[in-house]
């Protein structure tokens, strides 16, 4: 796969800096689907229409507005969003490090690569493996896409890993949601087996072993459509009984042996 930057920048902290490229870290191979008119099958178009002159308006002359009060905007364009954002538009700004372990997976958002910018080749290498030795990850902020981020970097392999994190007003605690109690307190029997069942299916984590089984089970059920194939919609499986979970732990550790 070609690396083509999503943004170039440098990695700033103290007096050093350190020039960067961002690439995407995601391929999600999501299956699109289109809209189309079921009388015909044609394509639908979403158009673009002036909600005061009710008339539909050409992409050139739709331009973005920041809303001030109701029905009043104020139009900033592009330069003018640079300008106000000044030099954060291209600096990861590195506030301090931390122990890499030490940052919640809660906070993490979506990963990035980033690579050497030009000549920056030796300051890459140095902050890679002095973070590695040191087991640290660095925290920061730059600006990306119109928005402010928090951003980890830390080692991965040969190379710098960016994770945008989110901010701590982002997150929901989960006192403040109404969720469901938790059942009776198990006795030590029950710990002891679900403590035996969680050993036997330990294992090593071996990503390459995880399909997304519904996009290959939708992509399957789309071509078999397309030869002529009727798609048949399984019977919702029924209710399982609630059985005695000392039992079911039984069964489960038995299946294993």
């Amino acid at each position: 796969m070609a690396a083509r930057s999503l943004w170039n920048g440098t990695i700033a902290f103290g007096t050093v800096a350190v020039p960067v490229k961002l690439h995407t870290a995601v391929d999600s191979g999501t299956v699109h689907a289109s809209e189309v008119h079921l009388k015909d099958g044609a394509k639908v178009e979403h158009r673009r229409f002036c909600t005061k002159e009710d008339k539909e308006v050409p992409k050139d002359e739709v331009v973005r507005g920041y809303e001030l009060r109701k029905d009043e905007y104020v139009v900033v364009d592009k330069d003018e969003v640079a300008a106000a954002a000044g030099e954060r538009t291209r600096i990861i700004d590195v506030e301090h490090f931390v122990d890499a372990a030490a940052i919640d997976p809660t906070y993490f958002d979506k990963p990035y690569y980033l690579g050497a910018g030009k000549d920056g080749g030796e300051a890459y290498r140095l902050l890679h493996d002095a973070m590695a030795k040191a087991g640290r990850a660095a925290i920061g902020r730059f600006t990306f896409h119109n928005r402010e981020y928090l951003a980890a970097i830390r080692p991965h392999g040969d190379v710098l890993a960016l994770h945008t994190l989110r901010f701590e007003d982002e997150l929901v605690e989960a006192s403040d949601l109404d969720l469901p109690k938790a059942g009776r307190k198990p006795d030590a029997r029950e710990v002891e087996m679900a403590g035996q069942l969680v050993a036997s299916l330990h294992e090593d984590l071996d990503p390459d072993a995880y399909r997304d089984e519904y996009r290959e089970l939708l992509l399957q059920a789309v071509e078999d459509k397309a030869k002529g194939k009727q798609i048949q919609v399984p019977e919702p499986p029924a209710p399982e009984e609630k059985d005695d979970l000392l039992a079911a732990l039984e069964a489960s550790l038995g299946a294993r042996r």
